[in-house]
């Protein structure tokens, strides 16, 4: 059975883990979750490779493929892991563009050290759409320990774009945690707002670097 790991320093990557087991079922998903060093990987991209690369050092060159499930690692860190181990595969997440072409209002929600990254800066520059950037520093932890309530999403959004007159279409998620609030965001923002993760694209690139047909886990 191929052997997946799927690295982050919080909840995000085990919603990112179930969601890459219920689409492939034939991998075994190997969930590496530093949650003690959750807040050192946002100190800077030198101590988040260290604490990275610690945490991985078991699975380097021993699994089929290693996932970082982490927006500031994946921007900062993942060329330099590719150069350092070339026998082991590594796959980040990428920052997720929208579907449709339609110059829309679109609202991306991140982390302050994520906006700082150039991978970042450069996404932002090719969206080439009218977009407003919130970095929520306080909700991975507080989604981490289930704290972040429902009124705190409603009344948190509503203020900085009702300020701003925006009226988001569309919603980008650059942070794996808030994955698990796009129903607290739909209701705050209305339901037919379009919200995108970098979930199913790297659940796409998955399959394509494992060389599988479907889920079947035939090689091609």
């Amino acid at each position: 059975m191929l052997k997946v790991v799927v690295f982050d320093s919080g909840y995000g990557g085990e919603l990112f883990a179930d969601q890459l087991k219920e689409a492939l079922p034939i991998i075994d998903v190997i969930r590496v979750i530093d949650w003690r060093n959750a807040e050192g990987l946002l100190l800077s991209p030198k101590n988040a490779r260290k604490i990275a690369e610690n945490a991985l050092r078991p699975y380097i060159n021993r699994t089929d493929l290693i996932i970082f499930a982490n927006h500031l690692l994946s921007a900062t860190s993942l060329k330099y892991f590719k150069r350092k181990y070339k026998s082991q595969k590594f796959l980040g997440f990428n920052f997720k563009s929208p579907d449709t072409f339609k110059k829309q209002e679109t609202l991306i929600l991140t982390t302050k050290a994520v906006t700082k990254t150039i991978g970042f800066q450069n996404f932002l520059i090719h969206l080439k759409r009218r977009t407003k950037t919130l970095s929520l520093d306080s909700w991975p932890e507080k989604i981490d320990d289930g704290e972040l309530s429902e009124m705190e999403i409603n009344e948190t959004l509503k203020k900085y774009l009702f300020k701003d007159n925006f009226s988001p279409q569309e919603v980008i998620l650059a942070c794996s945690q808030f994955s698990d609030i796009k129903c607290e965001i739909k209701k705050s923002l209305g339901q037919n707002i379009k919200i995108y993760d970098s979930f199913n694209d790297a659940i796409k690139d998955t399959h394509k670097i494992l060389n599988l047909r479907g889920g079947t886990g035939k090689k091609k």
